[in-house]
Formats: structure tokens, C-alpha cells, sequence
């Protein structure tokens, strides 16, 4: 079948169907559990309530630290858990839930969740993960030529070899990032003559012996906090992740990354990596991949790219082009639970060469032995569960050009909300989204004319007040329960490079439509009107700007 004809197959069924409406469970179960495995989304709908009840209240719920002695039925901690904890649970499924990283689960998730518990195999060893092992080992290899595109023979010789790793499964992009950066540093400084490595004689004794005086992790400055967390843990501080300014398009300015890699340089301390950024956590921005690369190569240091948003990007051949230079880093980190709809719990790394994670292998005699294929020989985390399944089916279930549909419909949904968010008079779009994350705030027209003509102290007046006020929009929103929008602040350029407090959304639910994002334009306007405080305030100043430029 051509893919033409499978992209048409694919289209025929409703990508919808798979989110909303499961096949009927076999045998009897539960009420409850019936009616989750049915309709997980009808179910969350139903028993998530909008709760106005703070955080500090629901605590009052969990407020015992003693073990019960005596057993609960069943059915009766069924009822707690549904009054106590469901009930208050954030429903991140909702179609109008745009704020975080998180979207509906298909239907079929579920059971398949039951099956990797019920079988509850540890991927830390063969031993206890027969099957599993090689599954998830041809995943790796599945998403590694997503990244690399290598041939066939390449991914048979190293696929299911005891002597490489194509990457490692981790709990998310942040032990995927460290892992990234592990790999790297040992690597770097490796065993050399009576050096016998960083990993057995640590980093002062390696820098010592290579001659370096420190060593540097950069990245754009909208690069994501695990990195810093990552050079903690592995000694080299965090104060060596240094942050590059950004564009006005919030991608890594390359030049001045390049005159900081010289500087570096001369003062003897070694680039460890370049980290390219392929989807922003805050703006979902790619950073110049391609050029990047260049100057890594120039400067013999590790590339690593974090795509933990953004590469599933990758699926759609649309949108592909947006990754360019992706194929050229050296490790990739990537989050099947964020746009390849898996729960939570599912990230990656993948090596473009297979035989570097050498640098992080690790043996006992009980276990992860010499020359066998266990997994856990080449990874941070020992004992994990088997999520590679649920990637295993997803990719089978959906397919590429499934995904492809998804991916292609979050971005052009997030075009789209973009023009919508353009032409409202009172709203101001503060990045056009690139992949399907962007962000905006509510500016009454009659500000943004002051905006334009205030002095730098009058504008940072006005800001200071758009600020509150975007804050206590956000948090009536969220508080009401209908719909929620994070909130994040970020450098604008043309408010002299100030932070400021904006709407953040994130458009990969497929449930979400057009007139759901304009019920939350809607209900955001009519929450700002709420305001006896902010808005009456930034008026007045707006007016009071306004006139005195006039007169």
C-alpha cells in the first residue's frame, strides 16, 4: 500500500474516534471500573468536579500520617478515593484544559495499562523482562530512525546487540537530559593512560588530568531547568549551564553563541555540550538546529538536542522541515507522553551512535552481567515499568500518518487561534506560534494605543498593571473550573526587554475546537471585567497617557 493510500485510510476514520468512544470490555466488571474503561473521557467529565475548594482544604483530606490497622473493603476505598481524590483531580483530558503539556489519552490506553501492570515486568533485567526487553528495544530502534533515518542494515546490527544502545527509556525528559549529558562527560573524560576515567575517579581528579579548568553546558535561555538540575548531579555545577540570549523570535542567537564558545575557550574551559532547544517549553520555538551543529562540530563538543515538546513533530512529513538539523545531533531527548498521547511517565534518548553509551555501562554479578542484552546496564534508572508498550501500540495503533493528522491539527489549531486572538481589539498576541504553543494577554485597545505612546517609565506603569491583571485572570479561570490557560513570563523586545506576565496555551488536545477557543477569549473578557481593582487602575493610567501625548 502506498503512502498516499495509507495517509487516505487513515483519514477515512476519524483520528476523534480513538479519544472519545472505546470498544465495549469483554468481561463484567465494576461499576466504576466499567465506566472508566468505556468512557474515560464521559467518566473524568462526570466525577471531576469544578471545585472552587483551595489547595489548603484538600489537604485536610490527606491530613493522617498513621497506617490504618484495621482493612477497608474495596468497594468502600473506592468511594473515598472517588469523593476525595477524583473529584478534586485537575481534568486534564477537557477539551477547554490548553495550559500544560497534557492531553486526552486514547481510549485504548487503558486497558493496555492494566495489561503492563497485571504483568508488572522490570525492564531493568532480562530475567524479569523476557518480552519486553526486545519490544522495547525495537522501539528505541523505531524512534531512532524517526531522528536519524539510518538504513535497514544499520538498525539490524545494532538494534538487539548486547555491545549497543540506541538509547534508554527514562521516566521523562528530564533523566533523558541527564542521561544525554552523562554519556557526554564521560565520554569526554574518558580513561586515558593511567587515567582510569571520570566515572571511577571522579571530575576534579578528570579536569585535573585533562588540564581543563572547568568544564560548560550552553544553552538558549529558554532552554528547560532540568539541564541546570542535570549539572548538579553530575558535579559539574549549575552555574555551568550558561544561558544565551534569545531572538525576537525566541530562538538561540547564534552568534552569540559562537563568541561565547571562543571566550570559553581561551580561558581553558571545555564546552561540554551545545543543547539545542526543538520546542520551548514556555513559546514552543526551534532553535536553528542546523547552525548549531556547525558550531559544535567547530568547537568538538557534543550536541544534544531536547525535543522533548517538539519531537514528535518528526511523524508529520508536513511539518518535518521545522526539525532541520535535528539528524546531526550527537543524543536527542524526546517525551512520548507529551505529543504522542501516552501517560505520563514515557520519555527517551536516542544516540546517533550507538556505541557511546560504553561510557556509562555498568555491571554487578547478580545482575546487568557482562555481554548480556539487559537494559539496565546502559541506564540511569534501574528498576522501570514496561511504558515502551503503550508506545509500541500507540505507534501500531494510530501509525505515523495518524500521528501525522494530530500533529498537523495542533499546529494549524493554534494558527488559527492565533488570527482569532489577532482580531480581538482588546487582546495582543505575544508569540505566533510555531509549533502549537503560543501566547498572549488581554490589553484593552485603549492601553495598547498608551503602550505605544508612553515614556519607558509610563510603560512599565502600564506593565506592572497588565501584569496583576493577567494574573488575576488566570486565576478566576482556573478557579471557575470551565477552562484553564497557564500563565509563564517572558522576555518581549519590544517593551525594552522586560518580562511579563502572559497566557500561556498549549494546543494538542484533538478534542479542542475552534469555539472552544473563542469561549475562552469570552469568558477571559468577561473575567477581566471582574477586576475592581487592576482594570479601573490601568484605565485610568492608559487615559491619563493618552491625553498628555495629545495635549
Amino acid at each position: 500500500m502506498t503512502t498516499e493510500k495509507r495517509a487516505a485510510k487513515v483519514s477515512k476514520a476519524s483520528l476523534h474516534r480513538i479519544f472519545t468512544i472505546p470498544e465495549a470490555p469483554d468481561s463484567k466488571l465494576g461499576i466504576v471500573e466499567r465506566e472508566i474503561s468505556e468512557n474515560l473521557a464521559g467518566f473524568l467529565g462526570n466525577h471531576i468536579a469544578a471545585s472552587e475548594r483551595a489547595l489548603t482544604d484538600i489537604e485536610k483530606d490527606f491530613a493522617s500520617s498513621e497506617i490504618p490497622e484495621q482493612p477497608s473493603f474495596v468497594s468502600d476505598h473506592m468511594h473515598h478515593l472517588l469523593d476525595k481524590v477524583v473529584a478534586q483531580s485537575v481534568h486534564t483530558s477537557s477539551p477547554s484544559f490548553i495550559g500544560h503539556m497534557t492531553s486526552a489519552l486514547p481510549y485504548f490506553i487503558l486497558p493496555l495499562s492494566k495489561l503492563m501492570v497485571g504483568l508488572n515486568q522490570n525492564l531493568v533485567k532480562i530475567e524479569t523482562s523476557k518480552a519486553f526487553t526486545p519490544l522495547e528495544r525495537q522501539v528505541l530502534g523505531m524512534m531512532h530512525r524517526l531522528v536519524y533515518q539510518n538504513s535497514d542494515d544499520f538498525y539490524q546490527s545494532c538494534m538487539h546487540s548486547a555491545s549497543n544502545s540506541l538509547g534508554a527509556f527514562c521516566s521523562g525528559g528530564t533523566i533523558a537530559n541527564l542521561t544525554a549529558l552523562w554519556v557526554a562527560r564521560n565520554n569526554l573524560l574518558k580513561p586515558d593512560g593511567d587515567f582510569k576515567g571520570v566515572a571511577r575517579e571522579g571530575l576534579f581528579s578528570a579536569l585535573t588530568h585533562y588540564g581543563y579548568k572547568g568544564l560548560a553546558v550552553l544553552v538558549s535561555d529558554r532552554g528547560h531547568y532540568s539541564l541546570k538540575k542535570s549539572a548538579d548531579v553530575l558535579g559539574i555545577g549549575q552555574d555551568s549551564v550558561i544561558a544565551i540570549p534569545t531572538d525576537e523570535n525566541n530562538k538561540i542567537d547564534c552568534q552569540l553563541l559562537k563568541a561565547r564558545c571562543q571566550a570559553l575557550t581561551e580561558q581553558n574551559i571545555k564546552i561540554l555540550s551545545i543543547v539545542g532547544v526543538a520546542g520551548t517549553t514556555e513559546t514552543g520555538n526551534v532553535d536553528p538546529l542546523e547552525e548549531i551543529a556547525d558550531i559544535a562540530e567547530q568547537y568538538q563538543c557534543h550536541f544534544h538536542v531536547d525535543a522533548a515538546w517538539g519531537g514528535a513533530t518528526l511523524l508529520s512529513n508536513k511539518y518535518r522541515h521545522l526539525m532541520a538539523g535535528i539528524d546531526r545531533a550527537d543524543s536527542v531527548t524526546i517525551d512520548a507522553h507529551k505529543q504522542m498521547y501516552v501517560p505520563m511517565g514515557a520519555g527517551l534518548v536516542v544516540f546517533k551512535n550507538p556505541a557511546s553509551v560504553a561510557a556509562i555501562e555498568h555491571h554487578a554479578e547478580y545482575i546487568l552481567r557482562k555481554g548480556s542484552k539487559d537494559l539496565g546496564s546502559h541506564t540511569l534508572e534501574g528498576s522501570r515499568p514496561g511504558m515502551a508498550m503503550l508506545v509500541y501500540a500507540s505507534l501500531h495503533i494510530i501509525s505515523r500518518p495518524g500521528y501525522e493528522m494530530l500533529i498537523n491539527q495542533g499546529i494549524e489549531k493554534a494558527q488559527h487561534f492565533a488570527n482569532l486572538i489577532e482580531q480581538q481589539a482588546d487582546f495582543e498576541l505575544v508569540t505566533r506560534p510555531e509549533l502549537c504553543l503560543l501566547t498572549y494577554r488581554y490589553v484593552p485597545e485603549v492601553v495598547q494605543t498608551a503602550l505605544m505612546k508612553a515614556n519607558v517609565e509610563q510603560r512599565e506603569q502600564l506593565n506592572v498593571l497588565l501584569d496583576k491583571l493577567t494574573k488575576f485572570i488566570q486565576k478566576r479561570q482556573r478557579e471557575n473550573g470551565r477552562s484553564f490557560v497557564s500563565r509563564t513570563r517572558i522576555e518581549v523586545s519590544i517593551y525594552d526587554g522586560r518580562k511579563i506576565l502572559v497566557f500561556r496555551v498549549v494546543l494538542a488536545n484533538p478534542l479542542t475546537s475552534q469555539d472552544i477557543l473563542a469561549d475562552i477569549l469570552t469568558e477571559q473578557l468577561a473575567l477581566a471585567k471582574t477586576s475592581q481593582t487592576f482594570l479601573p487602575e490601568l484605565l485610568t493610567l492608559a487615559e491619563q497617557v493618552n491625553v498628555s501625548k495629545v495635549g
